[in-house]
């Protein structure tokens, strides 16, 4: 039971980067735009929707563990960064695979992370973990929307 817990705690702590004191989910989200920026190849637009529906996928697994973990470590818990991951990933995609856009994307997701205008702030309410992760999809595609206006207006700053 005790390895479960910790092996829960490091899936949904994003390799325990959610126990760091201080902006536990900016260090997520850094981290998140770190993997993806240099694992994670140009895709497709094919191969955005395939990481659509991964990403999908993992919420649907994610939720009942992140709901598990917040009996111990409390709702919402900023231990809890797994959905800045996730999140993060609907900020950068459909997009160029560019410095600039992920450093843009970064600063709009945690904005809006953060800030959590309406309606995002609404989706924290959802039950059982799925509030958890809907606010940071929330954002993350927020931020990709916001991208895609700001590459079309301004492409000479992307």
């Amino acid at each position: 039971m005790i390895m479960l817990k910790f092996f829960r705690n490091l899936l949904v702590s994003v390799c325990f980067i959610g126990y760091f004191p201080i902006a536990s989910g900016t260090l997520t989200s850094i981290f998140s735009a770190a993997l993806y920026y240099y694992l994670i190849p140009p895709l497709s637009a094919l191969g955005n929707l395939l990481l659509i529906g991964i990403l999908l996928v993992a919420s649907l697994i994610f939720v009942p563990i992140i709901k598990s973990a917040e009996k111990d470590l409390g709702h919402d818990s900023r231990k809890i960064t797994i959905d800045e991951l996730i999140g993060f990933c609907f900020a950068v995609m459909f997009l160029p695979h560019t410095l600039m856009v992920f450093i843009y994307a970064l600063v709009l997701f945690r904005v809006f992370d953060i800030v959590k205008p309406t309606p995002i702030n609404q989706l924290q309410q959802l039950p059982h973990g799925w509030g958890v992760l809907a606010d940071d999809i929330a954002a993350g595609i927020c931020s990709n929307i916001i991208i895609q206006i700001l590459l079309m207006i301004f492409p000479q700053f992307f």
